[in-house]
């Protein structure tokens, strides 16, 4: 992770930001369609004298913030790990190479951030990235047609479906329309409301070739939506093949604590 940049999509699922509260957020920020995501967003930038230069992915450990008043909640995530390739300093093409499950946890009532990157990276252990999946390729007859994103958290008295289980096919914008779109906020988003310059970012990294961008949280179960990351809870995301298991198969396999293969990328994190 420490030689690339991990960036993250705002509002690729229907009604994630107003379940999260963070709608309002994005009031100002104008879109192509009533569909389309609100922006991309930083959460962690090699080199970067601020916070975003904290490399904050840990794959076991999910570590909150010091602020103990703070409310985190887990945002269960495909991630794409891409490569870029650029011309006369623009992204010229964006390729996704593999994805996996992810965990873009995030502050839910900092009332100082002004921007969606300050509720991002908050710790060493802000993000968690599941076992990849190769992609033969990203589009409509690839591997991704055939998996469902879920998630669960786990404490010592209870364990619950933490987001609903949903196709990536349900993402709003996937596959090459989702990459053009990519593209295009890369080379232009500015620095406005809670967005930032994209193209800057990447000119001040010296035009890495390598990205983590993740697309788009889904949306919450009922017993989800106010729970918030306490230190004991485990959180599980799980990207399957929904073609080789229903949700049930999974779901007891996550709660007994079963083996799956690793044609299912799974995100174990503890909560501390």
């Amino acid at each position: 992770m420490s030689e690339i940049l991990g960036f993250g999509i705002a509002g690729n699922f229907a009604l994630h930001l107003e379940q999260a509260g963070e709608a309002d957020d994005f009031a100002l920020v104008k879109t192509d369609d009533e569909y389309a995501p609100k922006g991309i967003f930083p959460f962690y930038i090699k080199g970067s004298d601020s916070f975003l230069g904290r490399n904050c992915i840990d794959n076991g450990y999910l570590y909150l913030p010091n602020d103990k008043n703070l409310n985190v909640q887990m945002e269960p995530e495909i991630a794409l790990r891409c490569e870029l390739e650029y011309e006369n300093g623009k992204v010229k093409s964006v390729k996704p190479l593999k994805f996996a499950a992810f965990n873009d946890a995030s502050v839910r009532n900092d009332k100082t951030a002004t921007k969606i990157s300050q509720k991002k990276n908050f710790s060493t252990g802000s993000k968690g990235l599941g076992n990849e999946i190769e992609i033969d390729k990203f589009s409509i007859g690839g591997v991704c047609d055939n998996y469902s994103l879920v998630s669960f958290l786990k404490s010592s008295n209870e364990f619950i479906r933490y987001g609903e289980c949903a196709k990536l096919s349900g993402y709003s914008y996937f596959y090459e329309k989702l990459l053009e779109w990519i593209k295009d906020k890369l080379n232009t988003q500015q620095d406005y409301a809670v967005l930032e310059n994209l193209s800057k970012i990447l000119s001040d990294a010296n035009y890495p070739n390598e990205m983590i961008i993740t697309i788009g949280a889904t949306r919450y179960e009922e017993d989800g939506k106010d729970r918030y990351l306490k230190s004991g809870d485990i959180c599980y995301v799980v990207a399957f093949d929904h073609t080789k298991f229903d949700l049930q198969s999974i779901t007891n396999a996550i709660k007994d604590g079963l083996k799956l293969p690793s044609s299912v990328s799974i995100l174990r994190q503890e909560v501390r």
